[in-house]
């Protein structure tokens, strides 16, 4: 059967689905701000999902921009520092947002910081409606509070839609590992993890607070490497790639 045939075949696994991309994604090789061959790239996974008939959220980071942790440890507020890198993920998700509607797919940016002129504030009901029309939802200024990362802005984002999974889409690994494979090559990548497994091992999947979220709502999280073409595809049509983290193991 040819790899078309085998598309057309597949069917998702999921209704609802969060994916979560970390800012650095959109970057250009080396270096910083959007680089509009991946944003295209990108943009094109995700309509392929979208014709599968599921309904997706995003939230996006603004690694690509800025990062309030390395301000801070330059001396600067914190509180100043995490609302100028929620500001940088408003950038990300208005340039997605432009990508996915050159392709022709409905879109809409909900921001926790308002900001009417340039996007809709975030309101849940409103959000889930969104989805439910069958439009792309991208979830930006992560929570619109200092001192919470982007991942746990997903994890509650995630559960106020009533998503079935998180998708934490990374750009350099293929799953979780038990050390850094990028410097230690014979790293070993899990299949599947518990949540405390994750947590009393120090593993990196999202933050402390974000797998504690979903530990308590038993959310699974997938994480697997966005740079394979496909690959969001085939985790919401239940392909075993990248590390599943949930109350299992």
């Amino acid at each position: 059967m040819s790899e078309a045939h085998t598309i057309a075949a597949a069917k998702p696994c999921y209704h609802r689905v969060l994916l979560k991309l970390s800012g650095e994604a959109l970057a250009p090789p080396n270096s910083s701000g959007i680089d509009p061959d991946a944003l295209n790239a990108i943009a094109a996974e995700v309509k392929e999902v979208a014709e599968l008939g599921i309904q997706l959220a995003l939230v996006i980071g603004a690694g690509n921009i800025l990062r309030g942790s390395e301000y801070e440890a330059r001396g600067m507020d914190r509180s100043t520092a995490d609302q100028m890198g929620m500001l940088g993920t408003v950038i990300n998700a208005l340039a997605l947002q432009n990508a996915l509607e050159a392709i022709d797919v409905d879109t809409r940016v909900m921001s926790a910081i308002e900001m009417y002129a340039v996007c809709e504030p975030y309101i849940r009901r409103r959000a889930v409606r969104h989805l439910e029309k069958g439009r792309i939802v991208i979830c930006a200024a992560g929570t619109g509070s200092p001192y919470f990362t982007t991942d746990t802005a997903a994890s509650l984002r995630a559960m106020e839609i009533g998503a079935e999974v998180i998708l934490k889409a990374s750009h350099h690994v293929d799953g979780v590992y038990d050390r850094d494979p990028l410097r230690y090559p014979e790293a070993t990548r899990f299949d599947r993890l518990t949540y405390l497994d994750v947590l009393q091992r120090n593993l990196k999947v999202m933050d402390s607070t974000a797998i504690s979220m979903c530990m308590d709502n038993r959310l699974p999280i997938i994480v697997f490497n966005l740079r394979k073409p496909g690959n969001i595809r085939r985790v919401v049509t239940g392909e075993n790639i990248g590390t599943r983290v949930d109350s299992a193991g």
